[in-house]
C-alpha cells in the first residue's frame, strides 16, 4: 500500500498571489501520480496547503472514483482556536475523507511530530509546499528525504 500512497505537507499560509499557480501545478501532480497507480493520499488536516490538498483530492475524486483521501489529525482538538470559517471547512473535509485516524487522543509537545511521521512512514513520495527551512513542513520534507520519498516539492 505505501508504494500506491502519496502524503502531502506544507505551510499554513500560501500567499495569495501563488495561490492559483500552486494548487495548478498540486492538480498536476496528483494526476500524474493517479496515472501512475497511485489511490492513497494522506494529509494532515492543518489549514493552508493540507486543506488545498485535501480540496484537490476531493475534487479530483470526480473524475477518479478510485482515489481515497486520508486525513491524518494529530488529535481531536486540531481545530481549537480556529475562526468558525476554517472549521466549517475542516469539517466538510473530515466528513467527505475516505478514512480519518488520530495520532494522539489530545494535544501533547510532539503530536504534530507524530502525524507527520505516520503519513511519511506510509507513503512513497510527498507533495510539499515549502519555502523555508524551518518549521513542521521543513522537518517533514527532510525526514520524508531520510526515509527514501520522493520530495516533489512546489515551493
Amino acid at each position: 500500500m505505501r508504494d500506491r500512497t502519496c502524503c502531502f505537507t506544507g505551510h499554513r499560509k500560501i500567499p495569495s498571489e501563488q495561490y492559483t499557480q500552486i494548487a495548478r501545478r498540486l492538480r498536476c501532480e496528483i494526476v500524474k501520480l493517479i496515472e501512475q497507480g497511485y489511490v492513497f493520499f494522506g494529509t494532515g488536516g492543518a489549514l493552508g496547503f493540507d486543506t488545498l490538498a485535501a480540496q484537490t483530492v476531493l475534487k479530483l475524486r470526480e473524475s477518479y472514483p478510485q482515489i481515497k483521501l486520508i486525513l491524518v489529525l494529530p488529535c481531536k482538538n486540531q481545530t481549537h482556536g480556529w475562526d468558525a470559517k476554517d472549521i466549517a471547512i475542516y469539517e466538510e473535509i473530515k466528513n467527505r475523507c475516505d478514512k480519518f485516524v488520530y495520532t494522539s487522543e489530545q494535544y501533547d509537545p510532539g503530536y504534530m511530530f507524530k502525524r507527520n511521521q505516520h503519513l511519511v512512514d506510509n507513503s512513497s513520495v510527498c507533495i510539499c509546499f515549502q519555502t523555508e527551512n524551518k518549521g513542521g513542513a521543513a522537518y517533514t520534507v527532510k525526514y520524508a528525504r531520510k526515509e527514501g520519498l520522493e520530495v516533489i516539492n512546489l515551493g
